[in-house]
């Protein structure tokens, strides 16, 4: 048997899931099972360093802020995005330093904004003049990052409408509000947008956030941070090349004084691909013709869904796929196939149109890269419980 939650599963040469699913005792489980592979984090780490070393990551907890998650990123040296009190408070009780925290919400909440003051969170990014007097009110010794707004033209989750300033219009007067009232400006920073596609947005936004640059040193500031923001896909190592090669490129015409910091916020980039969701099957359906009883469909109801780990269907519109465990060295006869999750809501909808073979109730199904926004996000919603997770590291000795 695997050790249980909080505990790490030892493995030698190669994850072997259809292994972990015959000793898993799925039988007399009714819940869904996250399978999270700790060293596929570590390999996006070595992933990141080796195409972008240029670009510290500070690790947006937000989108999976699973406890050994954390625990590995710290380990491997990056920094961490925070938006809330509780997101530090996380990151600071595993005994990382406030220097490697930037509190990346644009509209605090002034609790959360003194608490920030009283554990040394010193660098924060700002968006708006209201924002930037709460900030001299109740901590007029952190350092202030303008974010500005800067879309990818196509984008999984826009946020140009909620945070940034135009970059035209507001960012230097922001600039000039924080000298009168003394408060210390140290860089820009943008977001392209979650699970950003069009990458060439990356090249825009560096260059708007050079000559924001040159504004900030004309008023007195020592410009010396840059936040390029997230956007990084998860599941796919080749667009991250692609990105990469374009920031670098960017960086080293805009930016060629290596003393500027640059950073970023990745999330899903990191843990998107270390987790895999097990689900099984406890009730099917067929949709036959009224007219001659032919199959339309059939239809598969599982043990999660929407308002659980596939949440990200909805909040984070994602696009997931499926895998089954039967034998596939015969021909298997494949079915239109809906996949329902488990509650009495309609909108319970985890695949609308796919094709799988035929499949009974205690049949099992696998979910690959399923580590963003599923975790943090999930509810028991109709009183069905959220997936447990067991982890697992390949041991290097």
């Amino acid at each position: 048997m695997f050790k249980g939650e909080n505990e790490i599963n030892y493995y030698s040469a190669e994850l072997p899931l259809k292994t972990v699913i015959q000793t898993f005792d799925f039988k007399n489980t009714d819940e869904a099972l996250f399978i999270c592979d700790l060293t596929k984090i570590k390999e996006k780490y070595v992933t990141w360093q080796k195409y972008m070393p240029r670009v510290k990551p500070y690790y947006a907890i937000k989108c999976n802020n699973d406890d050994l998650v954390i625990k590995t990123l710290a380990d491997l040296g990056t920094g961490f995005d925070c938006a809330s009190k509780n997101e530090i408070k996380q990151i600071l009780d595993i005994g990382v330093q406030g220097e490697r925290i930037i509190f990346a919400n644009p509209c605090k909440l002034t609790s959360h904004i003194k608490y920030a003051r009283s554990n040394q969170v010193l660098n924060g990014t700002v968006d708006n003049e209201f924002e930037m007097y709460k900030l001299h009110k109740y901590y007029p010794q952190s350092n202030l990052i303008i974010r500005f707004r800067c879309e990818a033209e196509e984008v999984q989750c826009p946020l140009g409408e909620k945070f940034g300033c135009d970059a035209e219009q507001d960012a230097s007067a922001l600039m000039l509000l924080a000298k009168s009232l003394q408060l210390n400006v140290i860089g820009i920073s943008f977001h392209v947008g979650s699970g950003c596609k069009d990458f060439p947005a990356y090249d825009r936004a560096i260059n708007i956030a050079k000559k924001l640059f040159k504004f900030g040193a004309l008023l007195g500031y020592d410009m010396n941070l840059l936040d390029i923001g997230g956007g990084f896909p998860g599941s796919s190592d080749e667009n991250f090349k692609v990105i990469a090669a374009i920031v670098n490129k960017s960086l080293n015409r805009h930016f060629p004084d290596r003393k500027v910091n640059v950073i970023a916020e990745p999330g899903r980039f990191f843990v998107a691909a270390a987790y895999t969701l097990i689900c099984k099957i406890h009730a099917k359906r067929e949709v036959r013709s009224p007219n001659n009883n032919k199959l339309l469909r059939k239809m598969y109801y599982l043990n999660d869904g929407v308002y659980g780990s596939f949440n990200c269907i909805l909040y984070d519109h994602q696009h997931v796929t499926v895998e089954h465990f039967l034998d596939t060295d015969s021909y298997l006869p494949s079915f239109k196939t809906l996949i329902w999750g488990p509650t009495c809501d309609a909108l319970d909808k985890i695949i609308e149109d796919t094709e799988l073979p035929d499949l009974c109730c205690g049949d099992l199904l696998a979910f690959p890269n399923m580590g963003a926004y599923t975790i943090p996000i999930a509810s028991p919603f109709n009183g069905f419980m959220s997936p447990k997770t067991l982890y697992f590291l390949q041991n290097q000795k």
